[in-house]
């Protein structure tokens, strides 16, 4: 796992009794029994419990946790990294604090700096803050083991984690904010936070935010409900987020232990930060001395993801209506937008039958309503040529006409060939002249009738498509604006259900659902399949979202390809050397691409998100 950049970590908030230690160690044994992860979280103060108030005063509870923990490093079986909290007693001074463990070895101890001490928390009563300690300790002799101390930083080849304590995130500047941004891409909060009304929001953001500034990793592993309830109640509210997104939570009020497993992708994180120049920025101005304590995590023949890889990632999942609003809501004001400050009533598009154009049709349609505008004005053409099937012609008749647009049908096919024939093509062999001159006899058609009718082109393109270099350059790769270049193929085909199932009447339902329906195919050339040529989108984009959004590398795209999808190694390697190299060697059209919207966290427009030389050699 370690190799292709991930780790698998679980957050346990253990059943435990207040002041008994032993049974609370035995307890994290039983949790770390046949346990997957690589790095296993457990709560604040968790061998001791965090309630036991004036106990922390008491030998005797240092004593029992001591020899528990004793117990817990002689039994411990697990080869991963453990980190849990305890107090401590150092040069007489009681710390709240966290233990780093690997088998029978204390790795590290961390302390607690910030010390709620307002309301239902009193820390100080008991606590003295790392902030009065770490400057003049630099280690400690625990339990006959030697053990650095204070701020630390634990690193195993890419991944590189600190700890902070529950109250430590709620500070101004955090002990985490620094340890980011002197190297560590993974926070670890062990926390024990006790849950009111509407806690778990204001927590859950916390979390995310930290992860955000941070752009890192935050992990937040906090106490279950078998606390003391006497003065509170706790939850078991645990957290994973990456730079600002919410990997998983759960919060179950249990008195029975409870994990929760999440996959950390490192490598993705490593690319993002890369990608930031505010975090880039900041690493020089805010340097501070941190101890590097070195860790080691065993091989393993596999990997089993907790929650499996989406093999669509680039269409919604959860919010879906709420997510299609906001892209309908991008590509139709961007269209909006131009067509208002160029001050036209009229655009030409050119409608196949197809994915891509149909979309494009909705869209425009949906830009005149708003514009308070004839949907007349929308001049939708559609060429049959050479290999026009009988299906797509007919949804694309049906689609114009049940949408009230200005429809029209031009046959191309005597015009291609007249031009083919002044090339002294004859007309017949299937080659490339032969399909692109039907891509620029369209073109120059649909250029030709928006000078007539005073409008622009509207572009169809998608992002797909255009990573692909699956257009032909100066005929579907031009337009005067295309507003489906910032979505690909897999979204195309969500947006246009979306808007069937709750924007469009039921008989263009009937209609896009064929289109929906209808295989993927230029028409350039009899029974000519797209996905047979360049194979499924699904996996195309697949990589694509791997490649442009996580950073990856051909390598680790293939190990996730075989995680992902039913494929042979052969399919797995032809498939991402297609993808390659067909998107190093189709630069060359990006870099003449019409203006469009963005739309998703990257786009490959020349302009904006993705800038690279026509020549570079892979």
């Amino acid at each position: 796992m370690v190799n292709n950049g991930f780790v698998k970590i679980s957050m346990i908030s253990p059943k435990l009794q207040v002041g008994n230690p032993l049974f609370n160690v035995k307890q994290m044994l039983l949790a770390l029994d046949h346990n997957s992860s690589a790095i296993a979280v457990f709560p604040e103060l968790g061998i001791s419990a965090y309630t036991c108030n004036d106990l922390f005063f008491q030998k005797s509870l240092f004593d029992d946790v001591n020899q528990a923990l004793s117990y817990f490093l002689e039994h411990n079986k697990y080869s991963g990294i453990i980190v849990c909290g305890l107090p401590i007693i150092v040069e007489e001074m009681v710390l709240n604090a966290a233990a780093v463990i690997q088998q029978g070895k204390i790795l590290g101890v961390i302390p607690k700096f910030y010390l709620p001490n307002t309301k239902e928390y009193y820390e100080k009563r008991w606590f003295k803050s790392g902030f009065d300690v770490v400057d003049h300790i630099k280690e400690i002799n625990f339990l006959d083991q030697a053990v650095p101390f204070g701020n630390l930083i634990f690193v195993y080849e890419d991944i590189h984690f600190g700890v902070e304590i529950c109250e430590d995130m709620w500070a101004t500047i955090t002990p985490g904010n620094l340890l980011s941004v002197n190297g560590a891409n993974l926070i670890i909060n062990i926390s024990a936070s006790n849950e009111t009304l509407g806690k778990d929001a204001i927590r859950r953001n916390a979390v995310l935010e930290h992860s955000r500034k941070n752009c890192g990793i935050y992990l937040y592993c906090s106490a279950g409900a078998s606390e003391s309830t006497s003065e509170t109640v706790f939850s078991g509210h645990n957290i994973v987020a990456c730079n600002g997104t919410l990997l998983t939570e759960a919060e179950k009020f249990s008195l029975e232990t409870e994990i929760l497993y999440a996959d950390l992708d490192i490598l993705k994180l490593a690319y993002e930060r890369r990608n930031n120049s505010s975090f880039r920025d900041s690493l020089l101005k805010y340097r501070y001395k941190y101890q590097t304590v070195p860790f080691h995590l065993i091989a393993t023949s596999d990997f089993h993801f907790t929650t499996p890889i989406y093999e669509l990632p680039f269409v919604p999942r959860i919010n879906q209506l709420k997510d299609f609003q906001k892209i309908a809501s991008i590509q139709e004001y961007g269209l909006a937008k131009r067509m208002q400050h160029l001050g036209l009533k009229s655009l030409v598009i050119g409608v196949s039958g197809g994915l891509d154009s149909s979309l494009a049709l909705l869209i425009a349609c949906r830009v005149f309503d708003t514009l308070h505008l004839n949907r007349s004005g929308i001049y939708a053409i559609t060429m049959p040529a050479m290999a026009t099937s009988n299906r797509t012609k007919h949804n694309a008749i049906e689609l114009m006409d049940k949408l009230h647009v200005h429809a029209d049908e031009i046959n191309i096919e005597k015009n291609v060939i007249d031009h083919l024939h002044l090339l002294k093509h004859d007309g017949i062999t299937e080659d490339t002249t032969y399909e692109n001159a039907q891509a620029r006899a369209r073109t120059m058609i649909l250029m030709d009738l928006a000078n007539k009718v005073n409008g622009i082109v509207l572009g169809t393109g998608d992002l797909s498509e255009i990573a692909l270099g699956w257009s032909t350059y100066n005929g579907d790769q031009m337009s005067m604006y295309n507003v489906n270049g910032g979505v690909p193929k897999t979204l195309i085909r969500f947006m246009i259900k979306m808007y069937a199932d709750h924007i469009f009447d039921n008989d263009i339902k009937t209609c896009l659902y064929d289109i929906l329906d209808t295989p993927i195919t230029p028409e350039l050339k009899k029974e000519q399949s797209t996905e047979k040529l360049i194979g499924k989108y699904e996996i195309n984009d697949f990589i694509l979202y791997r490649f442009l959004v996580c950073g990856d590398d051909e390598a680790r795209i293939q190990f996730l390809l075989r995680k992902v999808f039913i494929l042979t190694d052969s399919s797995i390697n032809e498939y991402t050397s297609n993808f390659f190299k067909r998107f190093y060697s189709q630069q060359f059209k990006r870099q003449a691409s019409p203006d469009s919207p963005k739309v998703l966290e990257y786009a490959l427009s020349p302009r904006s998100d993705f800038r690279m030389p026509s020549d570079v050699k892979r």
